[in-house]
């Protein structure tokens, strides 16, 4: 491999060290020829014992880890990938890229040893394989009899690595600077020495070094426990048969989501748009216009391309996602996989896609030094987009769903002894789901295998008490199948003081839902609801103070419908009234149905169906034939 390193450029100034293109050192993109050496039943053995590995290294992370966001959020991440750096074993989580081409820049494969330990968070310098910097990527190589066999991943938020306020990110961010401290990929250990200093210097810029110290600790013997695992697999059945069948679960996944494709998308240009609502800054809407191509390649086989160079340019604010280039393929891949369990989350998927596209300077590829922390409203959009750009060629994907809400809360509270203490409370919330062609979307979700924090945990740990919590009422788009509900969270501030950040997206561009389906609620900030001082915060801002004794509700958006909301089956629409989700209202105006108590009045409700409102193709707040 290649030893090209960006630290060979000689000025700092030189933007191409922070926007650098695909590396030429970078993993291999094609799978291994040759005949099968691994039988199909150790294949899926093989399979299931790196599954399990995966398993082991995350509960060993969640339950040795300091902070909230990695020990009760689970915000974390494992992957095994080949001896080339193919990731060839991954979580099902859809933003993974090319995590080892960046480690092979500075230090290339063959010149590592056992025991050597890769650390980076450099979203720049990583191509997007890590989107924002409060992510730190543990990677180290495993090798069988001197030879090196595969690598192992963790990745884990870390809660606070400095920057302009406590947690490292915020909406007032206009650059990557202001979001803590940036680790270019550096080797952590050396043959089992670890670089104590470096670990100094990164503790350092946090202002919570406790915490810091911790998930680092757990981080790094998440990844041994790992390199153990995986030397333990590749003793049982030997480097070549653990190679093959790495080879072949890229290739059946590569084959899988090739088919399902050329399945979905007919020859010619398929094109979405959609977008996010604004960066915190004044500007927005920022759209995101994506389109896939397929057509015959000189060789006769399919060419599929991936176009997103006429997104709009970046944002001031740190909405900006920078996308690599293997996400779109990776979450087309796991929309395919469908949580088949006989299935493997790995670089199949974006092998599938024979080329992406992407422009520099647009708020899907920033240039240098633009502001990411508040990426993941940006990238949950596009995951929707995905599924847009699938139902456009007439798949059937699921309708729009919500982003994810984050609110950071940074103060002082008294403690037992009068004191004055700092906290942090960084606290992600659910959202609704996009309803899908045969089920509903999913209520109060945060992101994957994410999870809310429940209500003891935030009680005992921080300022606060949980006034409310539960399923904000008719926030799920209307449908033949409903989308998903979002959540309500009403705290009571028992700090002295402190600083509130939000981030909620698609309040002037909500989920869209589709074939008939409306879409989903939107979410908002109120302080002091009901009262003479009620305010309404903006919903990406900074700098909103709040003193003991306010209320703040959040409340999240739903997810957009699927289906004429007259197709749906009147039990189906009396248990979510019964069931708080939809009230009796809504029932009547969006379902046709005409709710007696707790009870169906059926011949109102026929008389009502009986006449069926006409729908379009899709619907944010109207119907319309195309969202533009």
């Amino acid at each position: 491999m290649s030893s090209r390193s960006l630290h060979s450029i000689s000025s700092i100034e030189d933007s191409s060290m922070y926007n650098p293109k695909e590396s030429d050192s970078a993993p291999l993109r094609t799978p291994k020829p040759g005949g099968a050496v691994c039988d199909p039943v150790s294949l899926e053995i093989i399979r299931g014992a790196i599954a399990a590995a995966q398993s082991e290294m995350e509960a060993l992370l969640e339950r040795t880890a300091i902070s909230a966001f990695i020990r009760e959020k689970k915000d974390f991440y494992t992957a095994l990938f080949d001896a080339d750096g193919v990731m060839a074993v991954g979580s099902m989580v859809p933003i993974f890229g090319d995590m080892t081409g960046p480690v092979f820049d500075s230090f290339p494969a063959d010149t590592m040893k056992p025991g050597d330990l890769y650390w980076y968070n450099d979203c720049y310098g990583s191509r997007g394989a890590v989107s924002h910097s409060n992510d730190q990527v543990l990677l180290a190589p495993v090798f069988k009899d001197g030879k090196r066999s595969a690598f192992v991943m963790s990745w884990a938020h870390f809660a606070d690595i400095g920057g302009m306020r406590p947690g490292s990110i915020s909406p007032d961010a206009t650059d990557i600077y202001q979001e803590g401290i940036i680790i270019p990929v550096t080797k952590l250990i050396d043959q089992g020495v670890t670089n104590e200093a470096t670990l100094s210097i990164f503790h350092r810029n946090s202002r919570f070094p406790e915490q810091s110290i911790g998930d680092m600790r757990a981080l790094m013997a998440s990844v041994e426990l790992g390199v153990k695992r995986i030397g333990e697999i590749l003793d049982r059945f030997g480097a070549d048969i653990v190679e093959d069948a790495l080879a072949q679960l890229l290739t059946r996944t590569r084959k899988l989501v090739r088919a399902k494709l050329a399945q979905t998308f007919d020859y010619g240009t398929h094109s979405f748009t959609d977008a996010i609502d604004t960066d915190g800054h004044g500007n927005g809407p920022f759209k995101m216009r994506f389109s896939l191509t397929r057509e015959k390649s000189s060789d006769g086989e399919d060419k599929f391309t991936f176009d997103a160079t006429q997104s709009d340019d970046q944002a001031p604010g740190p909405v900006n996602f920078l996308m690599n280039r293997g996400v779109p393929g990776m979450a087309l891949g796991l929309y395919y996989l469908g949580g088949d369990p006989a299935q493997v989350c790995n670089a199949g998927g974006p092998q599938a896609l024979d080329d992406v596209k992407l422009r520099q300077g647009s708020f899907l590829q920033p240039n240098f030094p633009a502001a990411l922390g508040m990426r993941g409203l940006t990238t949950m959009r596009v995951l929707s987009a995905l599924n847009g750009l699938v139902n456009t060629a007439g798949g059937k994907a699921p309708a729009s769903n919500s982003a994810y809400v984050i609110t950071i809360m940074r103060g002082n509270y008294k403690d037992d002894a009068g004191e004055l203490q700092r906290f942090l409370l960084a606290d992600g919330i659910g959202v609704g789901y996009g309803a899908r062609p045969e089920a509903d979307g999913i209520d109060a979700v945060y992101f994957v295998a994410q999870e809310n924090y429940p209500v003891e945990f935030l009680e005992v740990g921080y300022p606060v008490r949980l006034r409310t919590y539960g399923i904000v009422k008719d926030s799920g788009g209307a449908g033949q199948y409903r989308g998903g509900c979002g959540i309500i969270r009403e705290y009571e501030i028992l700090a002295e003081d402190m600083m509130l950040a939000v981030r909620i997206d698609s309040v002037k561009n909500p989920p869209w839902g589709i074939h008939g389906g409306m879409g989903g609620g939107t979410g908002r900030v109120t302080v002091n609801p009901g009262q003479e001082n009620e305010r309404i915060l903006a919903p990406l801002s900074d700098g909103n103070r709040l003193v003991k004794g306010d209320i703040l509700r959040m409340e999240t958006g739903g997810g957009g419908g699927y289906g004429h909301p007259y197709d749906r089956k009147l039990d189906a629409v009396l248990e979510d009234v019964l069931g708080g989700f939809v009230s009796a209202e809504a029932a009547r105006r969006l379902y046709g149905v005409v709710m007696s108590g707790s009870r169906i009045d059926e011949a109102a409700t026929a008389s009502l169906r009986a006449t069926r409102p006409a729908t379009r193709a899709f619907h944010r707040q109207e119907y319309v034939d195309v969202l533009a």
